[in-house]
């Protein structure tokens, strides 16, 4: 394979419109993804993050548009070529079956294999369970694990099976809402882990819903509003109370975070209006 130039590398998305009948999902969005940085999809419930995530994926083809990968159309790669290259991890995982949690690990191994696992195979399935914290949970049982604990197995999977870049590649980490199960603690751990997995030449798209998760831990943040992009930048400059009060119908405060170099989003709501009920003498 011949070596890659800079303008190649990355993911460049161009005005991708996806619909179900008269529904569109996503209406002409244009971004482009850098290796080594986070990017994050936000946006009210219905905005079409997921969809957009699983179009960026090449799990739903777009009604028009393109997607490229390291300069070539999504389509031009095969399926054993781009899963080398390419990790997903679902908002929840269907995985029923009895596996310990070092076979659903090693799982992200089969784009990789060509007869059965090597003991380098055991080692990084291994190493990314070490990486995920999850590595006290190895000889569990998959289904008896809680919520959380399957999404931090879920992200050790998805790890393994882009642990090593191929050839000339960078590599591509796409999670849906990873942390929609996680306590607030582990919330900022499993962000962390991906914004230093993301710096080792890794593009990384992650649909959130909390916005201060968004401000600390992306580089790049992306608001979709009805499929729409509304929102398009650096957290400093997207994360506008105008910008959220029109898209998420909340009126908030963005302040200067205490510690850190990012916006802080407040909650500002009006006290609702409240209907009596019973009677009334």
């Amino acid at each position: 394979m011949s070596s890659m130039s800079d303008t190649d590398r990355g993911l460049r998305v161009s005005e991708l419109s996806y619909r179900i009948g008269s529904a569109v999902l996503v209406d002409g969005v244009s971004i482009k993804v850098e290796p080594g940085e986070v990017t994050a999809i936000v946006g009210p419930n219905g905005a079409g993050k997921s969809t957009f995530l699983r179009l960026l994926a090449g799990d739903l083809k777009p009604n028009s548009g393109s997607v490229t990968l390291d300069g070539r159309a999504l389509d031009d790669w095969g399926d054993r070529e781009l899963a080398r290259r390419r990790a997903v991890m679902p908002q929840s995982s269907t995985l029923s079956f009895p596996f310990t949690v070092e076979q659903v690990a090693l799982l992200g191994r089969l784009p990789h294999l060509e007869r059965r696992e090597s003991e380098t195979d055991h080692y990084i399935a291994a190493q990314a369970l070490i990486w995920s914290d999850a590595n006290h949970l190895a000889d569990r049982s998959y289904p008896t694990l809680s919520g959380g604990e399957r999404q931090r197995v879920d992200f050790a999977r998805a790890l393994t099976q882009i642990w090593h870049p191929v050839e000339d590649s960078a590599r591509y980490l796409f999670l849906d809402e990873p942390t929609s199960a996680l306590d607030l603690a582990r919330q900022h751990d499993l962000l962390h882990r991906v914004h230093k997995f993301a710096r080792h030449n890794v593009a990384v798209v992650i649909v959130l819903h909390d916005l201060n998760l968004a401000a600390q831990y992306a580089d790049r943040i992306l608001v979709l509003d009805h499929g729409c992009p509304v929102g398009w930048g650096v957290p400093s400059r997207t994360l506008q109370p105008e910008l959220i009060q029109n898209t998420f119908g909340l009126s908030v405060i963005v302040a200067e975070h205490p510690t850190k170099d990012v916006p802080l989003i407040v909650p500002n709501p009006s006290p609702p209006e409240i209907i009596e009920t019973g009677n009334s003498n």
